[in-house]
Protein backbone atom coordinates (compact mmCIF):
# COMPACT_ATOMS: atom_id res chain seq x y z
CA UNK A 1 0.00 0.00 0.00
CA UNK A 2 1.16 3.44 -0.86
CA UNK A 3 2.39 6.16 1.87
CA UNK A 4 -0.90 8.22 1.20
CA UNK A 5 -3.29 4.63 1.78
CA UNK A 6 -1.40 3.90 4.88
CA UNK A 7 -1.89 7.33 6.37
CA UNK A 8 -5.50 6.95 5.39
CA UNK A 9 -5.68 3.82 7.23
CA UNK A 10 -3.99 5.11 10.27
CA UNK A 11 -6.19 8.09 10.50
CA UNK A 12 -9.35 6.14 10.68
CA UNK A 13 -8.21 3.72 13.03
CA UNK A 14 -7.31 6.70 15.30
CA UNK A 15 -10.91 8.23 14.95
CA UNK A 16 -12.68 5.28 15.79
CA UNK A 17 -10.33 4.99 18.74
CA UNK A 18 -10.84 8.66 19.78
CA UNK A 19 -14.55 8.06 19.15
CA UNK A 20 -14.63 5.54 21.91
CA UNK A 21 -12.44 7.63 24.32
CA UNK A 22 -14.72 10.60 23.45
CA UNK A 23 -17.84 8.15 24.26
CA UNK A 24 -16.25 7.31 27.59
CA UNK A 25 -15.43 10.37 28.87
CA UNK A 26 -18.35 12.21 28.26
CA UNK A 27 -20.45 9.20 29.58
CA UNK A 28 -18.14 9.66 32.71
CA UNK A 29 -18.63 13.58 33.19
CA UNK A 30 -22.12 13.12 32.76
CA UNK A 31 -21.64 10.35 35.80
CA UNK A 32 -19.71 12.71 37.67
CA UNK A 33 -21.87 16.13 38.11
CA UNK A 34 -24.36 14.80 40.92
CA UNK A 35 -20.85 14.37 42.84
CA UNK A 36 -19.32 17.64 42.03
CA UNK A 37 -17.74 20.28 39.55
CA UNK A 38 -14.32 19.28 40.95
CA UNK A 39 -15.28 15.72 40.11
CA UNK A 40 -16.21 17.03 36.66
CA UNK A 41 -12.88 19.05 36.30
CA UNK A 42 -10.59 16.41 37.22
CA UNK A 43 -12.43 13.52 34.26
CA UNK A 44 -11.96 17.11 32.06
CA UNK A 45 -8.25 17.14 32.67
CA UNK A 46 -7.75 13.32 32.51
CA UNK A 47 -9.45 13.44 29.10
CA UNK A 48 -6.95 16.44 28.22
CA UNK A 49 -4.10 14.15 28.82
CA UNK A 50 -5.01 11.52 26.40
CA UNK A 51 -5.27 13.91 23.80
CA UNK A 52 -2.44 14.86 21.81
CA UNK A 53 -0.44 11.41 22.23
CA UNK A 54 0.84 9.17 18.69
CA UNK A 55 -2.30 6.67 19.85
CA UNK A 56 0.74 4.20 19.35
CA UNK A 57 -0.57 1.39 21.42
CA UNK A 58 -3.71 1.09 19.65
CA UNK A 59 -1.73 0.94 16.14
CA UNK A 60 -0.52 -2.14 17.72
CA UNK A 61 -3.61 -3.68 18.54
CA UNK A 62 -5.48 -2.52 15.16
CA UNK A 63 -1.87 -3.89 13.23
CA UNK A 64 -2.24 -7.48 14.40
CA UNK A 65 -6.15 -7.64 14.18
CA UNK A 66 -6.70 -6.39 11.03
CA UNK A 67 -3.69 -7.89 9.17
CA UNK A 68 -4.87 -11.26 10.67
CA UNK A 69 -8.16 -10.96 9.07
CA UNK A 70 -10.27 -9.34 11.81
CA UNK A 71 -13.15 -7.13 10.94
CA UNK A 72 -14.94 -6.07 13.86
CA UNK A 73 -13.31 -2.34 13.84
CA UNK A 74 -15.84 -1.78 16.45
CA UNK A 75 -14.03 -4.39 19.29
CA UNK A 76 -10.34 -3.84 18.33
CA UNK A 77 -11.25 0.09 18.51
CA UNK A 78 -12.09 -0.71 22.34
CA UNK A 79 -9.40 -2.87 22.73
CA UNK A 80 -7.16 -0.11 21.31
CA UNK A 81 -8.76 2.89 23.62
CA UNK A 82 -8.26 0.28 26.88
CA UNK A 83 -4.52 -0.02 26.46
CA UNK A 84 -4.86 4.13 25.60
CA UNK A 85 -6.01 4.10 29.26
CA UNK A 86 -3.49 2.12 30.19
CA UNK A 87 -0.85 4.11 29.10
CA UNK A 88 -2.50 7.61 30.26
CA UNK A 89 -2.27 5.58 33.72
CA UNK A 90 0.91 4.16 33.44
CA UNK A 91 2.61 8.23 32.44
CA UNK A 92 0.45 10.18 34.78
CA UNK A 93 1.68 7.50 37.85
CA UNK A 94 5.22 8.03 36.51
CA UNK A 95 5.29 11.60 36.44
CA UNK A 96 4.33 11.62 39.97
CA UNK A 97 7.74 9.13 40.76
CA UNK A 98 9.52 11.41 38.77
CA UNK A 99 7.95 14.55 40.19
CA UNK A 100 8.09 15.76 36.91
CA UNK A 101 4.92 18.31 36.32
CA UNK A 102 4.98 18.72 32.72
CA UNK A 103 4.09 16.80 29.83
CA UNK A 104 3.95 16.66 26.00
CA UNK A 105 5.39 20.67 26.66
CA UNK A 106 2.41 21.34 28.62
CA UNK A 107 1.48 21.01 32.40
CA UNK A 108 0.25 17.34 33.11
CA UNK A 109 -2.18 16.95 35.64
CA UNK A 110 -0.35 17.59 38.54
CA UNK A 111 1.22 20.90 37.10
CA UNK A 112 -2.82 21.82 36.33
CA UNK A 113 -3.55 20.88 39.87
CA UNK A 114 -0.26 22.79 41.42
CA UNK A 115 -0.46 26.21 39.57
CA UNK A 116 -3.92 26.30 40.63
CA UNK A 117 -3.44 26.14 44.33
CA UNK A 118 -0.17 28.52 43.89
CA UNK A 119 -2.88 30.42 42.73
CA UNK A 120 -4.82 30.36 45.28
CA UNK A 121 -1.99 30.94 47.46
CA UNK A 122 -0.86 27.47 48.95
CA UNK A 123 2.77 27.43 49.66
CA UNK A 124 4.85 25.35 47.18
CA UNK A 125 4.76 22.52 49.11
CA UNK A 126 1.46 22.27 49.65
CA UNK A 127 0.53 23.17 45.89
CA UNK A 128 2.89 20.29 44.59
CA UNK A 129 1.26 17.91 47.16
CA UNK A 130 -2.23 18.65 45.64
CA UNK A 131 -1.01 18.32 42.62
CA UNK A 132 0.59 15.22 42.77
CA UNK A 133 -2.94 14.03 44.77
CA UNK A 134 -4.70 14.51 41.65
CA UNK A 135 -2.71 13.27 39.34
CA UNK A 136 -2.61 9.87 41.60
CA UNK A 137 -6.54 9.69 41.53
CA UNK A 138 -6.67 10.72 38.32
CA UNK A 139 -4.26 7.50 37.43
CA UNK A 140 -6.28 5.38 39.73
CA UNK A 141 -9.18 6.16 36.89
CA UNK A 142 -7.82 5.45 34.23
CA UNK A 143 -6.35 2.24 35.35
CA UNK A 144 -9.41 0.69 36.42
CA UNK A 145 -11.58 2.27 33.41
CA UNK A 146 -8.74 0.60 30.87
CA UNK A 147 -10.40 -2.53 32.21
CA UNK A 148 -13.72 -1.82 32.18
CA UNK A 149 -12.88 -1.05 28.83
CA UNK A 150 -11.92 -4.81 27.56
CA UNK A 151 -15.66 -5.70 29.20
CA UNK A 152 -17.60 -3.17 27.06
CA UNK A 153 -15.74 -4.50 23.83
CA UNK A 154 -18.59 -6.61 23.22
CA UNK A 155 -16.28 -9.84 22.75
CA UNK A 156 -17.33 -13.08 23.36
CA UNK A 157 -16.52 -14.74 27.33
CA UNK A 158 -13.61 -16.48 26.38
CA UNK A 159 -11.47 -14.20 24.02
CA UNK A 160 -12.74 -10.94 26.93
CA UNK A 161 -10.95 -13.44 29.26
CA UNK A 162 -7.54 -13.58 27.24
CA UNK A 163 -8.30 -9.99 26.28
CA UNK A 164 -8.19 -9.52 30.38
CA UNK A 165 -5.63 -11.61 31.11
CA UNK A 166 -3.10 -9.79 28.49
CA UNK A 167 -4.23 -6.46 29.93
CA UNK A 168 -3.04 -7.97 33.45
CA UNK A 169 0.38 -8.95 32.27
CA UNK A 170 0.76 -5.49 30.88
CA UNK A 171 0.45 -3.73 33.88
CA UNK A 172 1.54 -6.49 36.32
CA UNK A 173 5.23 -6.63 33.97
CA UNK A 174 5.18 -2.15 34.19
CA UNK A 175 4.77 -2.10 37.79
CA UNK A 176 7.75 -4.64 37.90
CA UNK A 177 9.83 -2.42 35.80
CA UNK A 178 8.63 0.81 37.63
CA UNK A 179 10.04 -0.18 40.98
CA UNK A 180 13.51 -1.78 39.41
CA UNK A 181 13.47 1.77 37.67
CA UNK A 182 12.75 3.54 41.07
CA UNK A 183 15.57 1.54 42.83
CA UNK A 184 18.07 2.30 40.16
CA UNK A 185 17.68 6.08 40.73
CA UNK A 186 19.26 5.57 44.23
CA UNK A 187 21.86 3.52 43.97
CA UNK A 188 25.17 5.03 43.10
CA UNK A 189 26.15 3.00 40.57
CA UNK A 190 24.93 2.98 37.38
CA UNK A 191 23.53 -0.40 36.52
CA UNK A 192 25.10 -2.69 33.62
CA UNK A 193 23.69 -2.21 30.38
CA UNK A 194 21.92 -5.53 30.41
CA UNK A 195 19.78 -4.84 33.70
CA UNK A 196 18.96 -1.58 32.32
CA UNK A 197 17.49 -3.43 28.99
CA UNK A 198 15.92 -5.94 31.71
CA UNK A 199 14.00 -2.94 33.23
CA UNK A 200 13.14 -1.09 30.01
CA UNK A 201 11.72 -4.25 28.63
CA UNK A 202 9.25 -4.82 31.53
CA UNK A 203 8.69 -0.76 32.18
CA UNK A 204 7.39 -0.09 28.58
CA UNK A 205 7.91 -2.83 25.89
CA UNK A 206 5.24 -5.25 27.65
CA UNK A 207 2.68 -2.83 27.86
CA UNK A 208 3.29 -1.00 24.63
CA UNK A 209 4.36 -3.47 22.03
CA UNK A 210 3.94 -6.68 23.64
CA UNK A 211 0.42 -7.16 24.84
CA UNK A 212 -1.05 -5.07 22.43
CA UNK A 213 -0.12 -6.63 19.21
CA UNK A 214 -0.60 -10.38 21.11
CA UNK A 215 -4.27 -8.35 22.25
CA UNK A 216 -4.75 -7.39 18.02
CA UNK A 217 -4.09 -11.46 17.46
CA UNK A 218 -6.19 -12.60 19.87
CA UNK A 219 -9.21 -10.92 19.12
CA UNK A 220 -8.38 -12.00 15.50
CA UNK A 221 -8.89 -15.64 16.54
CA UNK A 222 -4.94 -16.24 15.90
CA UNK A 223 -2.85 -19.16 16.71
CA UNK A 224 -1.11 -19.50 19.83
CA UNK A 225 1.86 -19.91 18.00
CA UNK A 226 1.32 -16.36 16.12
CA UNK A 227 0.99 -14.91 19.53
CA UNK A 228 4.06 -16.01 20.96
CA UNK A 229 5.83 -14.86 17.95
CA UNK A 230 3.70 -11.04 18.18
CA UNK A 231 4.87 -11.33 21.72
CA UNK A 232 8.79 -11.83 20.34
CA UNK A 233 8.58 -9.26 18.19
CA UNK A 234 7.19 -6.82 20.40
CA UNK A 235 9.94 -7.52 22.74
CA UNK A 236 12.51 -7.19 20.47
CA UNK A 237 10.98 -3.48 18.74
CA UNK A 238 10.26 -2.55 22.06
CA UNK A 239 13.67 -2.83 23.38
CA UNK A 240 15.13 -0.88 20.56
CA UNK A 241 12.31 1.69 20.67
CA UNK A 242 13.14 2.26 24.42
CA UNK A 243 16.97 2.99 23.65
CA UNK A 244 16.09 5.41 20.77
CA UNK A 245 13.63 7.71 23.25
CA UNK A 246 16.59 7.32 26.18
CA UNK A 247 18.74 8.96 23.37
CA UNK A 248 16.18 11.40 22.12
CA UNK A 249 15.88 12.20 25.39
CA UNK A 250 19.95 13.48 25.58
CA UNK A 251 20.18 14.38 21.94
CA UNK A 252 16.51 15.37 20.54
CA UNK A 253 14.67 18.25 20.37
CA UNK A 254 11.87 19.27 22.99
CA UNK A 255 9.61 19.55 19.73
CA UNK A 256 10.11 15.98 19.18
CA UNK A 257 10.57 14.15 22.61
CA UNK A 258 7.38 17.30 24.25
CA UNK A 259 10.13 17.26 27.07
CA UNK A 260 13.16 19.11 27.49
CA UNK A 261 16.57 17.38 26.68
CA UNK A 262 18.26 18.65 29.70
CA UNK A 263 15.87 16.63 31.97
CA UNK A 264 17.31 12.99 31.98
CA UNK A 265 20.44 13.82 32.50
CA UNK A 266 19.36 16.31 35.84
CA UNK A 267 17.44 13.69 37.12
CA UNK A 268 19.98 11.18 36.73
CA UNK A 269 18.11 8.91 34.89
CA UNK A 270 20.17 5.25 34.03
CA UNK A 271 19.70 4.52 30.32
CA UNK A 272 22.53 2.16 28.37
CA UNK A 273 23.79 5.48 27.91
CA UNK A 274 24.93 6.53 30.69
CA UNK A 275 25.60 2.63 31.49
CA UNK A 276 28.04 2.53 28.53
CA UNK A 277 29.63 5.61 29.90
CA UNK A 278 30.04 4.92 33.36
CA UNK A 279 32.69 1.38 32.11
CA UNK A 280 34.68 2.94 30.08
CA UNK A 281 37.80 5.72 30.73
CA UNK A 282 36.84 9.44 31.28
CA UNK A 283 33.29 8.94 33.59
CA UNK A 284 34.65 10.16 36.40
CA UNK A 285 35.63 13.83 34.76
CA UNK A 286 32.06 14.45 34.50
CA UNK A 287 29.96 11.69 36.92
CA UNK A 288 29.66 14.70 39.53
CA UNK A 289 27.47 17.00 36.65
CA UNK A 290 25.29 14.09 35.74
CA UNK A 291 21.69 13.68 38.40
CA UNK A 292 23.05 17.52 39.21
CA UNK A 293 19.67 18.87 39.78
CA UNK A 294 21.20 22.18 39.08
CA UNK A 295 22.74 21.01 36.06
CA UNK A 296 23.12 24.08 33.69
CA UNK A 297 22.87 24.49 29.65
CA UNK A 298 26.84 24.11 29.15
CA UNK A 299 27.29 22.00 31.71
CA UNK A 300 25.29 19.11 29.84
CA UNK A 301 26.53 20.33 26.51
CA UNK A 302 29.75 18.88 28.37
CA UNK A 303 27.99 16.12 29.06
CA UNK A 304 26.84 15.36 25.89
CA UNK A 305 30.51 15.49 24.18
CA UNK A 306 31.78 13.06 26.33
CA UNK A 307 29.04 10.92 25.40
CA UNK A 308 29.94 11.24 21.88
CA UNK A 309 33.21 10.88 22.53
CA UNK A 310 33.86 8.06 24.68
CA UNK A 311 31.30 6.16 22.28
CA UNK A 312 28.26 5.96 24.31
CA UNK A 313 26.07 7.61 21.45
CA UNK A 314 27.42 5.26 18.78
CA UNK A 315 27.44 2.27 21.03
CA UNK A 316 23.77 2.60 21.87
CA UNK A 317 22.33 3.62 18.11
CA UNK A 318 23.89 0.53 17.52
CA UNK A 319 22.16 -1.65 20.01
CA UNK A 320 18.89 0.16 18.72
CA UNK A 321 19.81 -1.29 15.34
CA UNK A 322 20.53 -4.55 16.84
CA UNK A 323 17.42 -5.12 18.43
CA UNK A 324 15.10 -4.05 15.48
CA UNK A 325 17.38 -6.19 12.84
CA UNK A 326 16.19 -9.34 15.73
CA UNK A 327 12.63 -8.18 15.43
CA UNK A 328 12.52 -8.22 11.95
CA UNK A 329 14.29 -11.38 11.69
CA UNK A 330 10.92 -12.86 13.92
CA UNK A 331 8.76 -11.44 11.14
CA UNK A 332 10.56 -13.64 8.91
CA UNK A 333 9.08 -17.14 9.99
CA UNK A 334 6.94 -18.92 7.73
CA UNK A 335 4.20 -19.18 9.67
CA UNK A 336 3.83 -15.20 9.99
CA UNK A 337 1.32 -14.08 7.15
CA UNK A 338 2.48 -12.04 4.58
CA UNK A 339 -0.28 -9.47 5.69
CA UNK A 340 1.34 -9.40 9.33
CA UNK A 341 4.40 -9.14 7.81
CA UNK A 342 3.72 -5.85 5.52
CA UNK A 343 1.92 -4.19 8.70
CA UNK A 344 4.97 -4.37 11.24
CA UNK A 345 7.56 -4.68 8.34
CA UNK A 346 7.35 -0.43 8.79
CA UNK A 347 6.92 -0.28 12.52
CA UNK A 348 10.69 -1.75 12.66
CA UNK A 349 11.76 0.70 10.08
CA UNK A 350 10.46 3.76 11.88
CA UNK A 351 12.37 2.53 14.68
CA UNK A 352 15.37 2.24 13.02
CA UNK A 353 14.21 5.69 11.39
CA UNK A 354 14.52 7.51 14.39
CA UNK A 355 18.04 6.52 14.69
CA UNK A 356 20.32 9.25 13.61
Amino acid sequence: MEAAGLRGVAEERQSQVDAVLARFFSLAKKRAEPLGREYVELWNELEANTVGGKRFRPRMVFAAYQALGGEDAAAAAYVGAAFELLHTALILHDDVIDHDFVRRGAPNISGSYRDRARAAGASEADAEHRGMSAAVIAGDLALFNAYRLIDRSGVDDATRERLLEVMDDALFASAAGELIDVDFSWMPAVPPVDDILAMERLKTAVYSFECPLQAGAILAGASEQTVETLGDFGREIGIAYQIVDDLLGVFGTEADTGKTTIGDLREGKRTVLIAYASSVEGWSEHAGRFGNPALCDEDAELLRAHLVDCGAKAFAEGLARYYANRAMARLREPHVAATLRAELHPVAQDVLGRVK
